[in-house]
């Protein structure tokens, strides 16, 4: 018991250090609520946009022009999205087109319309082939088969239920890195290690107490977020909430790791900070934090899934959206220990005081 004595009170410390500073407060718990607040209004449920077209002002125009307004107002009697559209000359419309302000151009021929669009611009496609079908049914196109629309808006399929899992695994990640890799370099920096160096206390203890401490700060953290997309947004926990805790944890150790690998050499903010975006950036970019991460090319997919983030994020949107159990997880869950563990294994072997 007396062995963990040193343990025991490094581990207070933190806890006392982190809650008599509210700038931290702010930004561990603060800061992820101010963004998923501010992103779930962005992405509430909402009728899509109009769609936005610039109309080339010629002798062939005016019936295209009739066309398109008649469904706007269609559009608008059925509350559905209607239409923007902006009658310019040819050279107007083009230079709107070149400079991002429009998707689409419809110039009105007299053998039919011709359409100005960049392919790459996913609306522009979307906006080409909604303004082609009114002008192909204002011309008698009849639509052989009769469709029929099921819309589907119950919580689960929402943005803001896809974003809530992303922002906690990306806290998990900005507290293990920047939390303790930085906190152990501020402290070499101030010569405090130093200090800690100089007393009983074995490497191990320093090191587990300043995870340890990392660990407890999650639990708000966690309940920050999930209490705000349950209680605010209205999104479901269909799996086991003990188990979102598991890999909430797990994760968390697995950077808490990483973040010690870091800083267990470093010996300047700059170094640090250097390392830290070498290793954070390619999991904010690929991970799938705000957008799915199966957007990105196959030969890339082995890269991307074995990145911790990847695999704390997929889990965590299996077990809340999905109602995934453990079985489903445990791949996720052992690619995670397996970070933690041999990143933790390789600091404390490296890990120098001074």
């Amino acid at each position: 018991m007396v062995a963990w004595t040193s343990f025991k009170a490094l581990y207070l410390s933190r806890l006392r250090e982190f809650y008599r500073q509210p700038a931290r407060i702010f930004w561990v718990y603060g800061f992820p609520m101010i963004m998923a607040v501010s992103l779930g209004l962005a992405f509430q449920n909402r009728l899509p946009d109009p769609t936005q077209v610039d109309l080339v002002a010629n002798d062939a125009s005016k019936p295209v022009e009739a066309a398109l307004k008649a469904y706007e107002s269609r559009a608008a009697s059925a509350k559905k999205p209607g239409l923007v559209l902006k009658i310019s000359p040819l050279e107007t419309a083009l230079t709107r087109l070149k400079t991002g302000k429009t998707p689409l151009v419809v110039e009105p021929l007299a053998a039919g319309p011709s359409y100005h669009f960049d392919p790459t611009r996913p609306e522009a496609i979307a906006a080409k082939k909604a303004i082609d079908d009114i002008l192909q049914e204002d011309a008698g196109r009849v639509n052989p088969l009769k469709t029929a629309e099921v819309e589907i808006t119950e919580p689960g399929s929402r943005y803001i239920d896809f974003l809530i899992p992303g922002l906690i695994g990306l806290n998990a990640l900005g507290g293990g890195m920047w939390g303790i890799g930085f906190l152990i370099v501020n402290f070499r920096i101030g010569k405090l290690l130093k200090c800690f160096m100089a007393t009983p206390m074995p490497r191990r203890n320093f090191l587990l107490a300043i995870m340890a401490s990392r660990l407890t700060f999650l639990a708000p953290d966690l309940a920050v977020l999930l209490g705000l997309g349950v209680f605010g947004f209205g999104m479901p926990i269909r799996g086991s909430l003990l188990l979102v805790i598991v890999l909430d944890v797990v994760g968390s150790l697995a950077f808490a790791g990483i973040g010690l690998l870091i800083a267990a050499r470093a010996n300047s903010t700059e170094a640090v900070t250097g390392l830290m975006n070498m290793v954070m950036l390619p999991m904010w970019l690929l991970s799938g934090v705000f957008f799915s991460s199966e957007r990105f090319p196959a030969a890339i997919q082995p890269v991307v899934r074995a990145l911790p983030l990847t695999q704390l994020i997929s889990a965590l949107r299996m077990v809340i959206l999905e109602g995934a159990g453990v079985a489903a997880v445990l791949p996720a869950l052992g690619i995670l220990a397996a970070w933690a563990v041999v990143a933790f294994g390789i600091a404390l072997r490296i890990f120098k005081w001074t």
